[in-house]
């Protein structure tokens, strides 16, 4: 499949990694709908890029809002052949904190977001992309996870994120198997230290100090990379089931 024909729908698509997805997409001459719980920036956003972006306000872990968004979006864009899951949270804190054992309803809310939330996702697009007419290949379409480095390197204080970004690592490869009589590909993005909004508000020298840890090239991943990195996922049939470091060759320390 070519990237312009790219019929995509991209949760958290309103700022960072997935906003520079849905740039990337609609660059390419794909259309996109970006799915995210906040309404202001989502509409802001899907507006910026013109008219072959819409926006539908969604909360992931709403089973009813995320089939609902589904709905829209195929409507939107006559079908739906890419679903790019980059809706999530950090949730960072220590079991044991300061303040005394997290709480449990702390670690569900994460898991609830970002692996339950990927859940939702994946089988609401996989049900609207089995109707589509399949390509020479026999391909519907792709899904694509974000996990993290910290599902394999969990640094001290990333229980909960860790925990979640490895499940969502963990279920690739058997949607993918169940998803290949149907022609749709599962991967999984595993992104290392990325200049996201949420890395933007740190300190310069905290950033500049972070991109020095990455091997090479020893900087902060630029979103744009990520972005590349879907497009190749979409574009070479034979990338399924796998997970895929993009890192700068990392590996996160204890702290």
């Amino acid at each position: 499949m070519k990237f312009a024909d790219a019929r995509a729908v991209v949760t958290g698509g309103a700022s960072g990694l997935g906003h520079a997805v849905a740039r990337h997409v609609v660059a390419a001459g794909g259309r996109v709908c970006l799915l995210d719980v906040q309404e202001g920036p989502g509409q802001t956003a899907a507006s910026a890029l013109g008219g072959s972006a819409s926006f539908a306000k969604c909360d992931v872990t709403s089973e009813t809002e995320v089939n609902a968004a589904m709905q829209s979006a195929r409507a939107a864009m006559g079908g739906i052949n890419l679903l790019v899951n980059c809706a999530g949270v950090i949730g960072a804190g220590r079991v044991l904190g300061k303040n005394g054992p997290m709480a449990g309803d702390f670690f569900t809310r994460v898991v609830l977001i970002n692996l339950v939330g990927t859940f939702l996702c994946d089988k609401a697009a996989a049900a609207a992309m089995q109707a589509n007419t399949p390509n020479a290949d026999g391909e519907r379409g792709v899904i694509i996870h974000t996990s993290s480095v910290a599902a394999f390197e969990g640094q001290i204080g990333q229980a909960a994120y860790s925990a979640t970004k490895a499940a969502v690592s963990g279920m690739t490869l058997p949607i993918a198997r169940e998803f290949a009589q149907l022609g749709i590909r599962v991967c999984s993005l595993a992104p290392g230290i990325f200049a996201t909004p949420m890395l933007a508000g740190m300190p310069a020298e905290v950033q500049e100090s972070l991109g020095k840890q990455v091997p090479f090239p020893p900087r902060l991943g630029r979103p744009e990379e990520f972005a590349a990195m879907v497009q190749t996922i979409f574009e070479v049939p034979y990338l399924n089931g796998e997970t895929i470091r993009l890192d700068g060759a990392i590996r996160m320390q204890p702290r």
